[in-house]
């Protein structure tokens, strides 16, 4: 009996399951590099405001009268398909699939018409 005088007969201790440990513990952040994060996504910000605006300025009048045609062109993309609902694309399909031949179907020949 003098073998087992140094064992332990509590209960087992698991990890996260006690109450001194509820899961993971939190980290504290630390504010002097949450503000030179913030820094630096607000001078890069910047950076691309500028360049757009240096691009903007250097364009010929044939890259001001392409971007003007581009842009007239999406809003008559947009426009056209928002004019449609659903419903009424779907009824389209239809239409065009029922015009359709079928690839799989076999064409009646006759000999005696």
């Amino acid at each position: 009996m003098s073998e087992y005088g140094t064992v332990q007969k509590s209960a087992l201790k698991l990890k996260g399951a006690g109450d001194l440990s509820a899961g993971k513990k939190k980290k504290k952040k630390d504010k002097e590099k949450t503000r030179h994060l913030e820094e630096v996504v607000m001078s890069q910000n910047d950076e691309e405001i500028k360049t757009k605006k240096t691009y903007l300025a250097k364009r010929t009048p044939a890259q001001i009268a392409f971007d003007k045609m581009q842009e007239k062109r999406q809003m008559e993309r947009i426009l056209k398909k928002a004019s449609k609902t659903h419903k009424h694309r779907v009824e389209d399909f239809n239409r065009h699939l029922d015009n359709l031949t079928e690839h799989y179907d076999i064409p009646k020949v006759s000999w005696t018409k």
